[in-house]
């Protein structure tokens, strides 16, 4: 079995749709940091401060991530197309 052609379409919108849930993960934990780090400062308004930074991670970062793996996707299945015109493609054995 030999994979000549990847949908370069198909396989950004699978790689945006993990990366998202990546980013959301990160943004979670992002989140969780700040709002910690928020609780321990002497500032008057460093827990709302942590907490709008907490939460905007949590929805800034799943779009950042699945746009940006959308992007490179898209870029990397085209070249795979490309190269794999001149050199034949990736052989694979499946049982």
């Amino acid at each position: 079995m030999v994979i000549r052609r990847i949908g370069p379409l198909s396989c950004a919108k699978i790689v945006s749709v993990l990366q998202a849930v990546f980013g959301l993960v990160v943004g979670a934990m992002f989140s969780v940091l700040s709002v910690l780090g928020a609780f321990g400062s002497e500032e008057p308004n460093s827990a709302l401060i942590g907490a709008i930074v907490g939460v905007g991670a949590i929805v800034i970062f799943p779009i950042f991530y699945a746009v940006i793996g959308f992007v490179a996707a898209l870029i990397a299945a085209a070249l795979y197309n490309a190269v794999a015109g001149v050199l034949g493609g990736v052989e694979m054995d499946v049982q």
